[in-house]
């Protein structure tokens, strides 16, 4: 159980003069602040109720980010179709900030004072949510991000439907260290230079140092956004991993992992020898990528389109047909993957706390989300009664010839969501 204390900071005024003024300021911030959250709050006509969509659609992340926006506007044509929430029609509001991690406070703001939207759905990677956190906490906002990331953060205006470390980090690393994971003893944490990567693989780092792994066999590196020549560094993890002993862990993000595997292929390295165990690529990923050479590397995952069940089924027929249907990139070819899973529901979850509640009033909504168990197209799920995450399955997936993956291992049922890893030191 996860406690958080929660400081107040309280400030006194010794000289009653000062005190009486204080009250009457008080008292008119008060009366207009009112004034302002009853306006802001305005999120819907007597027809619409507006909705933001907060993904990069250009920039390094658009790679994966952009199907994001695809996967909350199908949700949406789905809501209206079938007479909308609460008696109203959602109307999205897309906004692009970019891959610029500025501009998605920007945007948020944007989104939650001039469109008044009632809630939000967006943000990729942690510094761009870290960066429009303030803006959904100043104005009261509610953010649906669904992406894994690295905990050791919860904030009341941020809903998180994908996986804490707990779920997805930890996991990997067992299996790596497990007779089917090939008993690995060695580890090359790569990553991207930001928030997620580098605590993700503080985590990391220190979770393999309680298994005995010693310090002079895990190595760390990081590369900007959009990095492209990783000749030296995959010669580095070449030499690293000779003894066929090692495993990458990768944290890399966005278009970076397509000039990083057509390396690690080009210097001979196969699953074989050094498995490369990925948090960040997934189906949508692997669309780009010539996959005849990533077979047998791994990704951990809570979510996967070959999930075998009618109902994921029919969620990626559908997906596909939105696609075509729409004219959008990729067509009938698109795939579905975690992200794309966890922004779509969240759209259906937001939905179902709104109804609850009878009201789009967000601390309503989240009061209602709270405990909240639901349907997804990957099974049920859900939401701690606490701490506004997610319960969630964990799967190990082998990356096949085709851009699929095989399940090859899964947790026995819903892990519960841990935000603040016990492996995390400052």
């Amino acid at each position: 159980m996860i406690k958080q204390q929660r400081r107040t900071i309280m400030k006194k005024n010794s000289a009653s003069g000062v005190f009486r003024r204080s009250i009457v300021v008080l008292m008119c911030f008060g009366f207009f602040s009112g004034m302002f959250l009853a306006s802001n709050n305005a999120w819907s006509s007597d027809e619409n109720v507006k909705i933001g969509i907060l993904h990069s659609l250009t920039g390094t992340m658009a790679i994966s980010e952009t199907s994001l926006r695809d996967a909350v506007l199908m949700a949406v044509g789905e809501i209206n179709a079938k007479g909308g929430v609460l008696g109203k029609k959602i109307e999205p509001v897309v906004v692009d900030p970019a891959s610029d991690w500025d501009l998605f406070a920007t945007k948020a703001e944007e989104l939650l004072v001039k469109e008044k939207v009632a809630a939000v759905f967006g943000c990729w990677t942690s510094v761009s949510r870290k960066k429009a956190l303030p803006v959904f906490e100043k104005y009261n906002g509610l953010l649906f991000y669904p992406v894994q990331y690295e905990g050791q953060e919860q904030s009341t205006n941020i809903i998180y439907t994908a996986a804490t470390p707990n779920q997805q980090l930890i996991p990997a690393a067992e299996f790596m260290m497990s007779e089917d994971g090939g008993e690995k003893k060695k580890f090359y944490l790569i990553g991207t230079d930001y928030v997620f990567p580098r605590t993700a693989n503080n985590i990391l780092k220190n979770f393999l140092l309680s298994k005995g792994i010693p310090e002079k066999d895990i190595v760390e590196e990081y590369f900007p956004f959009g990095h492209k020549d990783w000749a030296a560094t995959v010669t580095k993890v070449k030499e690293f991993g000779k003894n066929g002993d090692a495993t990458v862990l990768s944290t890399i993000n966005g278009d970076s992992n397509v000039p990083f595997y057509k390396e690690f292929t080009a210097q001979g390295l196969k699953a074989e020898n050094i498995p490369i165990m990925a948090f960040s690529v997934a189906e949508d990923e692997l669309r780009t990528m010539d996959t005849r050479y990533l077979v047998g590397h791994l990704a951990a995952w809570n979510y996967y389109q070959s999930i075998d069940t009618a109902e994921n089924k029919a969620f990626v027929k559908r997906f596909k047909s939105y696609c075509k249907s729409n004219n959008l990139p990729g067509g009938a070819d698109r795939v579905t993957d975690d992200p794309i899973e966890a922004a779509y529901f969240g759209v259906y979850l937001w939905k179902n706390a709104a109804e609850k509640a009878g009201s789009f009033e967000v601390a309503k909504v989240i009061k209602a989300i709270l405990g909240l168990e639901f349907d997804a197209p990957g099974g049920k799920k859900k939401m701690h009664p606490e701490n506004h995450h997610t319960y969630k399955p964990v799967y190990i997936g082998e990356i096949r010839a085709d851009g699929q993956f095989d399940i090859i291992w899964a947790a026995s049922g819903l892990v519960e969501p841990v935000p603040f890893s016990q492996y995390f030191k400052k």
